[in-house]
């Protein structure tokens, strides 16, 4: 949540912040600001978006080559300019990621302080500025002032009196700081980094970084000075950009043929019959020992670890599987049985929840292997081994092609746990064979099915609410319909498994409702047909998704043709996708950066 940026170097640092502004808008847009330094110091902030910001910059632009910005999700204080970041106290400016949760207590004790805002933020500037005197350097202050906060933060710091230097520091919430030619760019996501730097510093939890135009010291809490290690960015221009599409989470949408190919490259061989994940870190023997497996996200993330859960039950002989939704998981009293291995799914390896549930999961010295797809995130550096699922960055908030990746190799897990207990020796070859022929099924679907989920989605736009119906595998991908529905759209949408419709849910059945049926050729075909019945009894407006070619008595009928008999799910989740995205286009919703949301939960 929230994104920071930092300049220090030679060029006009207000473009430079602007434009990481640009590319992190997506971590929230709810309000904008950046504070430059050169003869005096230029604070511009806005309430909105960084377009707004854009316009009070262009009345007052610099040639100041230092400077700080940030794009907020709101926590603490409804979004406007005046709780905008940067904050400043005296002569700190500050921007912040996170909660300081004791910042009450702090404001009570800053008495020489007036406060302006209603954010925690401003308290920790406060803090840092009490403490910065005559005799105190900002990293001294920084350092001091961090011993007495407790929550999260990620933060970038500057002041007039030390004019060439952003001291930055990370508890919780991701920074990166890229190493250029005579400048240092930060940034709270490698995607603002692009085009300026291939080098980087991803700070860890507990690090303080003093940077200049030439050089970046990273200490410990205890100011010992640390060397860390310098990693190359792998993402590309290209891939944070729409490249002619009109949004972003269509040009997603569409590139799950190629980002599932990356993810299935070198680790799903046909031809060898072979399925294998390099990087887990387990032998034969100690994935043969497993006899449970606990899947730990969020939102999509878990979904996907649901869906994946359904596959590897049936892939593993007497294997148990639970699927936990992180932010419940961390608090309850739970036991894990002995031979466990957890796996923590999260696109951004950042999920403040998610990483949570990793380090308690591992305190009690179970296995971790993570599931994630950005590279050098927390939860990535973290666990015990794992998996860079390689789909690519996301920018819609609304994440799509990540969850087809996750599901794939959480599959794939499954297959080498398979393999190691020499478990369905004949039910691997199909899944490996689906799995090889999957991206290209997906590719065929979507251009099939997008020209027709279009016109679909138009007959349904003006609804205001949904129900999404599966039974067994359907039943995640229900779940994971109804989210992206409400995400962008703002219908109220709802997932459930079709055998519990007649518990409660049915009552609502009426013409304020339309409902998309999940209809897989299975063995279960009959039974999803009943809740059809049941539906249309009572006068539903159905949209029944199928693969089969059985007469289907539905309001409207999208079939998907696809020779996959497992992974049919999938190809029903991308028509899905594609009608949560064209509804929400007819209903003129902001598709890309929908209302209260944003990416990379960094906060609980």
């Amino acid at each position: 949540m929230c994104g920071i940026v930092g300049y220090v170097g030679n060029r006009k640092a207000q473009d430079v912040l602007l434009e990481g502004l640009q590319r992190l808008e997506y971590r929230g847009y709810d309000s904008a600001g950046i504070v430059t330094m050169g003869e005096s110091a230029t604070l511009l902030r806005a309430n909105g978006k960084v377009a707004e910001l854009e316009a009070v910059v262009a009345k007052k632009a610099t040639g100041d080559t230092i400077g700080i910005g940030h794009t907020r999700w709101a926590t603490h204080g409804e979004p406007s300019e005046v709780n905008a970041h940067p904050h400043r106290a005296g002569d700190v400016y500050l921007v912040h990621n996170g909660i300081i949760e004791n910042y009450k207590e702090l404001k009570m004790q800053l008495k020489d302080h007036e406060f302006v805002s209603k954010t925690d933020s401003e308290v920790l500037a406060a803090l840092i500025d009490s403490l910065y005197d005559d005799s105190t350097t900002l990293e001294s202050a920084v350092g001091q002032s961090l011993k007495l906060v407790e929550g999260t933060y990620g933060i970038a710091v500057v002041s007039m009196r030390e004019p060439g230097t952003v001291v930055v520091a990370r508890k919780g919430s991701p920074l990166i700081i890229g190493i250029g030619e005579g400048e240092t760019i930060i940034a709270s996501d490698a995607s603002a980094l692009v085009g300026h730097t291939e080098k980087a510093i991803y700070l860890n939890d507990g690090e303080l970084a003093v940077c200049t135009a030439d050089n970046v010291d990273v200490k410990d809490h205890a100011s010992k000075k640390l060397s860390p290690k310098v990693e190359k960015i792998e993402a590309n221009m290209a891939a944070i950009q729409k490249q002619g599409y009109d949004h972003f989470l269509l040009k997603e949408i569409m590139e799950q043929p190629t980002s599932l190919r990356q993810t299935l490259r070198g680790r799903v061989i046909p031809a060898e019959n072979r399925a294998h994940l390099g990087g887990l870190n387990m032998s034969d023997k100690e994935l043969k020992s497993i006899e449970h497996v606990v899947i730990v996200g969020c939102g999509t993330a878990s979904y996907a670890g649901m869906l994946a859960s359904y596959y590897i039950e049936q892939l593993v002989d007497g294997l148990t599987v639970q699927v936990e939704t992180a932010s419940e998981f961390r608090y309850r009293s739970f036991h894990l049985p002995q031979n466990t291995v957890a796996l923590i799914v999260s696109q951004s390896g950042e999920t403040a929840d998610t990483l949570a549930c990793l380090r308690e999961i591992k305190s009690r010295g179970i296995r971790t292997l993570g599931v994630v797809n950005a590279v050098g995130s927390t939860i990535a550096r973290e666990v015990d081994g794992g998996v860079y699922v390689h789909a690519g960055p996301e920018i819609s908030v609304a994440s799509t092609k990540a969850f087809t990746s996750q599901v794939a190799a959480m599959v794939i897990f499954g297959i080498q746990m398979a393999n190691a207990k020499k478990t369905n020796d004949k039910e691997l070859d199909s899944y490996i064979n689906e799995l090889a022929q999957l991206p290209d099924e997906i590719e065929k679907s979507l251009q099939e099915l997008k020209p027709e989920v279009e016109k679909i989605a138009k007959k349904y736009a003006q609804y205001e609410h949904a129900f999404f119906l599966g039974r067994d595998v359907l039943y995640p991908t229900a779940l994971e319909g109804a989210l992206k529905l409400k995400e962008v759209s703002y219908i109220h949408a709802e997932g459930q498994a079709g055998g519990e419709l007649k518990h409660g849910s049915l009552a609502l059945v009426d013409d304020r409702f339309f409902e998309v049926v999940l209809l897989h050729d299975t063995w279960l075909l009959d039974k999803s047909l009943s809740n059809l019945a049941e539906v249309n009894a009572r006068g539903g407006h159905v949209v029944a998704i199928t693969n089969s070619d059985r007469d289907i008595d539905a309001e409207t009928v999208l079939r998907v043709s696809t020779k996959l008999r497992i992974f049919t799910p999938l190809i029903f989740n991308v028509a899905q996708q594609l009608l949560a995205y064209y509804v929400a286009v007819a209903r003129g919703t902001d598709v890309d950066q929908p209302r209260n949301l944003a990416k990379s939960v960094t906060v609980e």
